[in-house]
């Protein structure tokens, strides 16, 4: 009889992988055997339907394997009696640590009826489903190395997870009412309290009755607590935000289904898939049908939505049929509680009651956040779900040397370069939070650990100030092992053309990077960066229009202070208030103390140049009265300018395009180096201040104007090159109107674009350009030496 071997390499192990081989094999009356190999899956076959098994492998994989290759070869030997699966043969060569998976359909239903063992089990879970990343402690990964070590199995578990036909073989975290951990209803702060206080059922039931009387209930998920309300009580909202110390960043909301989303916000194919995924995120969606309160999300178009991810969630919104605020768990500023005793001495002050477990979070993960543009889901925070699912890297970059990306301080996230795959952490938060940094350093510490981690070489970003940079070169030193350090916007560019599987033998791309703030090569602050790279070099071809940045920092958080130094860069007050001076942005500009800020640009004092794409929004949006003062969060000004946006403006026919503001490219004149100049926009957008035009109209006109201007500088640099490709990076091109716009011009004129999916456009994909970077630079050099 003829007989073969397949080997699986990828995401195949403890993901229910060989019992689906298994049941496969079976119903093809196949013959042979089916086991772990090191950290692949081998099958041995013997039977005429080897192809129809492996063609159905590959389209009946577990929901939660992702298989990057399948060999196949010829094998000799006697072909066994039926299909079994046997003992694994040699450890592990490379560890794969699964992301935390949402509830499946079978074990939601399980959890909904009454004749099952499991019904109305908080944790019900089995191998397509339920908490990995967030509980595992060592590797290889089974249940001694969890948080659920404390659990032993009960007999009917033991029956499930020794059979192979059952969906629980295997399955590490499986539970039951009987032996597993429970849920509990509590107040936080003073006093005791009965879940009979508020429902006859269970105390999951009863978290759900708090929060239908008006509560605020922090609750245990699988990566943290979180803060919950009644996102229709408006009153319940704003005392949460006062609690939280939350004035205006949007807070996350949860449905019990889709059409309960459906009664609030537009929800096309593409969302309703992310929405259903494995990975569950909170999906950005379009305001659209009944109202929900605006102090959800200030001012903003969309509300980010996701559906109940665990059991418990499910149970919750049972009794609560409308939908919650489902916030992180944490006052403003610090990282969000995954521990209880911390849970209740930091949230007594926010939380009326709490619903939490007694299953430990090993590893704390936020919520994922994307958006769906263009029809594909594009993160903005990957976290639950989605990390650390390793991502391939392109040709010789595969097969570097271990690399240790540190990242940036802004939405940190830290990457391994390991067996020819990028494994990005999931998001940390901002450095300059205490508490942050340190968790940031115990989960670089942990996935160490998980991974048998030792890195060859440290990656940095060029800041000289950075926290995470100076842990790095610290590292170094302690290490013996080589520091690069990655110009910002490089990587950026870098972490775009990975995602896109370009290959270091492909040549160079025009890269467009647009974000806040990253250290030039000059000494100044870039952030709007027109650049010609590979992995290896750059060259910086084009930029935004450097202006002064008046008080450094407060400049990001004070969109004003953009405003002027914008028109005091481009028309001088002069000019400004001869023209401008009976509108309202001059009266409020002349209340500021000009003389004080004129004299530090003059100075360059604490005023440094940035060709800032994000302080050029924020000088927009100030213009128009949008976030004048300050920001509550990163970008806020820039979100509520898109967000106004008039759809019927901005589908503007070619014979209105003359109303798009325009842009000039000219050259400066120190370097020659050509550079948007938004000196027209600056008088299109005042003289329609004037008209009274509406701010709508103004916002689609502006974001029209630019967009050309970004694709006409990239084709014209891409032209004079001879290259047929644009990445598209960096935080601003979050804003999908501008990514829009900037890439129907670049296919229009015969250019490919590479932009961002898995890997946010933000800095939280930065570490990965970084790796990328390094690893192209070090192969360059002939491999890896010690540090001096």
């Amino acid at each position: 009889m003829k007989g073969e071997t397949i080997r699986v390499r990828g995401q195949v192990q403890g993901v229910g992988f060989r019992p689906t081989v298994w049941r496969l094999a079976r119903e093809l009356d196949l013959r042979g055997d089916v086991r772990n190999r090191g950290s692949d899956v081998e099958i041995r076959v013997w039977g005429d339907g080897a192809d129809r098994l492996a063609a159905r492998i590959l389209a009946e994989k577990p929901p939660l394997a992702r298989i990057e290759t399948l060999e196949r070869a010829a094998l000799d030997g006697e072909a066994p009696d039926g299909f079994a699966i046997v003992a694994s043969l040699g450890a592990p060569a490379r560890a794969h640590v699964t992301p935390d998976a949402a509830t499946c359909p079978a074990c939601a239903a399980e959890t909904l009826d009454p004749f099952a063992r499991r019904y109305r089990y908080p944790f019900t879970n089995c191998t397509h489903c339920g908490p990995r990343f967030s509980i595992v402690e060592g590797a290889p990964y089974d249940r001694a190395r969890t948080t659920l070590r404390a659990f032993p199995l009960c007999a009917d578990c033991v029956s499930e997870y020794r059979d192979p036909a059952d969906r629980r073989f295997h399955a590490q975290p499986i539970a039951c009412h009987a032996c597993g951990p429970r849920a509990r209803f509590e107040r936080l702060g003073a006093g005791a309290v009965s879940y009979e206080s508020f429902s006859m059922l269970d105390d999951v039931d009863a978290a759900g009755g708090a929060l239908a009387k008006g509560f605020i209930v922090a609750i245990k998920g699988v990566g943290g607590y979180h803060l919950a309300c009644d996102a229709t009580d408006a009153e319940a909202v704003r005392r949460l935000r006062l609690r939280k110390g939350r004035a205006r960043k949007a807070f996350a909301l949860m449905a019990r289904d889709i059409a309960a989303i459906r009664r609030h916000c537009a929800v096309d194919d593409a969302e309703e898939a992310a929405l259903t995924g494995a990975a569950a995120p909170i999906v950005l969606l379009e305001r659209r049908g009944a109202p929900l309160p605006d102090g959800l999300a200030p001012g903003l178009d969309r509300l980010g939505f996701m559906l109940p991810y665990t059991p418990l969630h499910a149970l919750l919104l049972r009794r609560m049929p409308r939908p919650v605020v489902m916030t992180s768990g944490n006052r403003s500023g610090e990282p969000q509680c995954h521990d209880d005793d911390d849970a209740r001495a930091r949230l007594a002050g926010i939380a009326d009651f709490a619903l939490t477990h007694d299953r430990p979070i090993a590893n704390r993960i936020d919520d994922s956040v994307v958006r769906v543009v263009g029809g594909r889901p594009r993160a903005i925070r990957r976290a639950r779900g989605q990390a650390p699912a390793p991502l391939a890297l392109p040709g010789t970059l595969a097969a570097g040397s271990p690399l240790l990306a540190m990242g940036t301080d802004l939405k940190n996230a830290f990457c391994f370069l390991k067996d020819g795959g990028a494994i990005l952490s999931q998001h940390m938060g901002d450095l300059d939070e205490p508490a942050t940094e340190r968790e940031a350093r115990r989960n670089l510490d942990l996935l160490g650990r998980l991974y048998d981690f030792a890195p060859a070489a440290i990656a940095v970003d060029r800041h000289p100030a950075f926290r995470s940079t100076e842990r790095g070169r610290a590292m170094a030193r302690e290490l013996g092992v080589p520091l690069v350090e990655v110009q910002h916007h490089h990587a950026h560019v870098a972490s775009c053309m990975v995602e896109n599987g370009w290959d270091p033998s492909a040549g160079p791309v025009v890269g467009v990077a647009l974000d806040g703030v990253g250290w030039g090569d000059d000494g100044t602050v870039w952030g709007g960066e027109f650049l010609v790279c590979d992995y290896a070099g750059y060259e910086r071809a084009g930029c935004l229009k450097p202006v002064a940045a008046p008080g450094g920092d407060a400049a990001a958080r004070e969109p004003w202070r953009n405003a002027h130094a914008h028109l005091a860069a481009e028309m001088g007050w002069a000019e400004f208030d001869m023209n401008f001076g009976h509108l309202e942005i001059a009266r409020r500009l002349a209340a500021k103390p000009r003389a004080t800020i004129d004299a530090m640009i003059a100075s360059g004092f604490n005023a440094p140049p940035a060709s800032s794409c994000g302080r050029l929004f924020d000088a927009a949006a100030a213009m128009c009265g949008i976030a004048f003062e300050r920001q509550d969060y990163e970008g806020e000004a820039a979100s509520l300018f898109e967000a106004a946006i008039d759809a019927k403006a901005l589908a503007a026919e070619p014979d209105d395009e003359d109303l798009d503001y325009p842009f000039a490219i000219p050259r400066l004149k120190a370097s020659g180096l050509p550079y948007v100049e938004p000196l027209g926009a600056w008088r299109a957008l005042l003289g329609d201040l004037h008209l009274g035009t509406p701010v709508g109209a103004i916002a689609a006109r502006f974001h029209r104007g630019f967009a050309k201007a970004v694709a006409k500088l990239a084709a014209r640099i891409a032209e004079a090159r001879g290259i047929g490709a644009v990445a598209l990076t960096g935080g601003c091109f979050q804003n999908a109107t501008l990514f829009a716009l900037v890439e129907r011009h670049l296919v229009a004129r015969g250019l490919r674009t590479l932009s961002h999916a898995a890997i946010p456009a933000n800095d939280g994909g930065l570490a990965v350009g970084q790796a990328a970077v390094a690893a192209a630079l070090l192969t360059r050099q002939g491999g890896v030496s010690p540090c001096a």
